[in-house]
């Protein structure tokens, strides 16, 4: 008898940065890997990191991610590492060049999306070049959602 092959997500999404979708306008992502210890990785694995208020910014031709919140693996004992440290984000020097020269020209911002899992088992960010919005557009997109859900339930129920 065969033993059956492990069946993968294609990406188990573990967190999802919520506020940035509320407060930027995403103009570009891109996927990333993130330099982390074992007992950070364990601690993800459980879901107990957070994305709120996170950000990115390029120093050194690095790409490095600030107030992320990956709570300690209990397990860990003496291996565990600071919650709220710094962490360096992985990509290739031509999309570190791309993205520093578009943050820091346009004034644009680097917000983490949300934290997964790829098919190979690594824990990738996706990273948004992003612009802040003003009051104004939050209040528009939220006129514009509350258009299309009204239309949706009239839609329904004139199916019926």
């Amino acid at each position: 008898m065969k033993p059956k092959p492990i069946e993968r997500s294609e990406n188990k999404v573990i967190v999802t940065n919520r506020k940035a979708y509320r407060d930027y306008t995403i103009l570009e992502t891109l996927e990333c890997g993130i330099e982390l210890k074992g007992s950070e990785v364990k601690s993800i694995r459980a879901g107990r990191i957070n994305l709120e208020d996170s950000f990115a910014r390029i120093e050194n031709n690095q790409v490095i991610l600030y107030n992320t919140h990956i709570s300690p693996y209990e397990e860990a004992s003496y291996l565990n590492v600071e919650p709220m440290r710094s962490r360096r984000l992985l990509l290739h020097g031509s999309q570190i060049r791309k993205l520093s020269g578009e943050v820091f020209q346009k004034g644009l911002t680097l917000v983490p999306l949300k934290v997964y899992f790829s098919e190979r088992g690594f824990v990738k960010v996706a990273l948004a070049l992003c612009k802040g919005k003003k009051l104004y557009d939050r209040r528009d997109s939220l006129k514009r959602r509350e258009s299309m859900l009204e239309v949706r339930r009239a839609m329904k129920n004139r199916m019926r």
